[in-house]
């Protein structure tokens, strides 16, 4: 997979026809796409903003490095991920990702790793700003060797808990 030169991490709106460019396969008949955008709330507390903040740099190259990891795990030949960092409004866009596979099986899969490496490996961190003027860092994954397999019941609910600060939308 010749990997796309652009900025995995951006301050800037995120576009997904700019992440789908050039991105076009004959041999793939399935694109997934995952989009992660800020929600108004946040364990009961209306959320009126974030703010991400990243270690660019390291940031920048873990994705890269995620992307030829799972690309190689699912045999998709295209997986890209940008992240947003900075002042983030309600409905805004923190995370985009996209696969093209040659069926929909491994799309699905290899989007859904990709989403949940980068969410759990990646140094990004969430701080919430409340309605009330209060603001707080997330609680949530951290840069750890468990972290990459997340302990999920079947509705898809993660139930890990840890303290170190580090979580996306």
């Amino acid at each position: 997979m010749t990997e796309p030169n652009f900025p995995r991490i951006q301050d800037t709106p995120l576009s997904l026809d700019a992440l789908l460019t050039g991105s076009e396969r004959d041999d793939c008949g399935a694109l997934a796409v995952f989009a992660g955008t800020v929600r108004n709330h946040h364990e009961g507390k209306p959320v009126a903003h974030l703010v991400y903040t990243a270690h660019a740099a390291l940031a920048d190259k873990m994705i890269r490095g995620i992307e030829q990891e799972i690309a190689a795990k699912h045999g998709v030949p295209v997986c890209r991920v940008v992240h947003r960092i900075g002042a983030l409004a309600i409905g805004e866009s923190a995370i985009l990702a996209v696969v093209r596979a040659p069926h929909r099986a491994e799309a699905f899969a290899a989007l859904r790793a990709v989403v949940d490496a980068v969410k759990h490996r990646v140094p990004i961190w969430k701080e919430e700003f409340y309605t009330d003027g209060s603001s707080a860092f997330v609680t949530g994954c951290c840069i750890a060797e468990d972290a990459a397999q997340p302990h999920e019941d079947d509705a898809g609910h993660d139930h890990r808990h840890h303290d170190h600060g580090h979580q996306h939308a």
